[in-house]
């Protein structure tokens, strides 16, 4: 008898990485609406251009969250608790070293980030500001990737919800008081993100303490002073850094040639980016709900539990992602005027409008996808894939349609985003005719 597909858990573990996932860019949402209808485009183009910096540079790290969630739900399918428990440990040690190196090196990394995207003299030296008060939260920022991922390989999603959100919401009411009470501006964004950064990390250290204390396992305080302990955290975690440097990579580029046409362009592409930033959060929760699951499956060798993860996340995605799209051509005119009053903003906006309609349907399958290979470990594989999307399409693409200016910008954009799900699709279907997916270890049939 055939088994069902696993909607109600995959579910159960997507609705509240969806909720908290969709909380990160309704706070970009309100930083956004908040300084666009200040006086002057500026800070808006400011915080654009800050933020893509500090997308490279926090968001890099992202690996510290993918890796922790792939290694943890495949140490829950062994049934391996003494494994998970050692695994927060290192990966947090490792998040707050890499977050203190980075404050470190912030001197020397953000102007020469911000010459490369190359905004106007007032706005460079607005996003310089942004920059530098934001780096403040880096440890625990990159501490909070790790403690939420391995939340996730425990198959819990409510906490990693109750932390996501508890911050956005310490962030949005700190906005308001800085921004619109105090007049601090651009200034004000940055600093109500790095104090909100941390307040997550002491609500997530005292989550993790807790569920710790009810496993059986307890963890080698020893083995963090060994450099042997990290290897399989950083093999898998080096995979994933390149794979997420490219992808921020091509945000972070796509920001500096929009920055070049001119500071309405740069401002009409954030307010479009930050939409779709909303699609892909949306999509993640079960691009999340697919690593947990499918590592866990892979722990368990159970190919069938596998494949019915594998389509029960690819139906409900591409059911969101039709519904961000219906969303966004309904509510096209509200959206961009909540986003800014300022004339030469929404007139260049309404241009461009039509790439944000298209993006969901393509994007969609990549970011399943990356949950399925993340979850399975096929990390080099999808590492791979980015790094032909990235520089054998984005690249090349924009370079053929620069005379069509924003509009060649986007087109590339979207061959990028395309290219992934094609490439990774057709790898999926190579590991799954010759049974790949679990390398050459005996699997099970249910």
């Amino acid at each position: 008898m055939k088994k069902p597909l696993p909607h109600r858990t995959l579910f159960a573990l997507a609705w509240p990485m969806i909720i908290s996932n969709i909380s990160v860019p309704l706070l970009g949402i309100v930083d956004t609406a908040i300084l666009g209808h200040l006086d002057s485009a500026v800070f808006l183009a400011a915080v654009a251009a800050g933020s893509s910096v500090l997308t490279f540079l926090l968001w890099g790290f992202g690996f510290l969250r993918m890796g922790t969630t792939s290694l943890v739900a495949r140490a829950l399918g062994r049934g391996d608790d003494r494994a998970c428990v050692q695994l927060l440990l290192l990966s947090i040690v490792m998040a707050v070293l890499l977050g203190v190196l980075l404050l470190a090196a912030q001197l020397a990394i953000i102007p020469l980030a911000l010459s490369w995207i190359g905004p106007t003299p007032e706005v460079a030296e607005l996003a310089r500001s942004y920059c530098h008060i934001r780096l403040f939260s880096a440890p625990a920022a990159l501490a909070n990737f790790a403690l939420i991922g391995w939340f996730i390989g425990r198959q819990n999603t409510k906490v990693p919800l109750l932390i996501m959100v508890t911050t956005n919401v310490i962030n949005i009411v700190l906005d308001f008081i800085f921004i619109m009470g105090f007049g601090w501006q651009s200034d004000g964004a940055a600093a109500a993100t790095a104090i909100a950064d941390y307040c997550g990390f002491a609500l997530a250290l005292f989550l993790a303490y807790r569920h710790m204390r009810r496993l059986p396992a307890k963890p080698s305080l020893r083995a963090l002073l060994q450099p042997a302990s990290y290897w399989e955290l950083l093999r898998i975690n080096r995979q994933l850094f390149v794979r997420t440097a490219c992808l921020l990579f091509a945000f972070a580029f796509f920001t500096a040639r929009g920055a070049r046409l001119g500071d309405e362009f740069l401002a009409a592409n954030a307010i479009i980016m930050q939409l779709l930033l909303l699609t892909s959060y949306g999509l993640d929760g079960f691009a999340h709900a697919a690593e947990a699951l499918a590592g866990k499956a892979t722990g368990e060798k159970n190919i069938a539990a596998f494949s019915g993860v594998c389509k029960s996340a690819t139906l409900w995605s591409l059911i969101i992602a039709s519904g961000f799209t219906l969303l966004f051509y309904v509510f096209e005119h509200p959206l961009i005027r909540m986003f800014s009053d300022i004339d030469t903003i929404t007139t260049t906006l309404g241009l461009y409008y039509t790439w944000l309609l298209l993006l969901p349907l393509v994007s969609v399958w990549s970011y399943v996808l990356d949950g399925i290979f993340i979850g399975t470990g096929k990390t080099a594989a999808m590492q791979n894939c980015m790094l032909f999307s990235c520089f054998a399409v984005f690249i090349p693409v924009w370079w053929l349609t620069q005379h069509w200016s924003n509009h060649g910008l986007w087109f590339a954009f979207v061959c990028f985003n395309g290219a992934r799900g094609l490439t990774m699709g057709g790898l999926f279907f190579y590991f799954s005719r010759y049974r790949l997916w679990f390398g050459s270890e005996p699997v099970r049939a249910a």
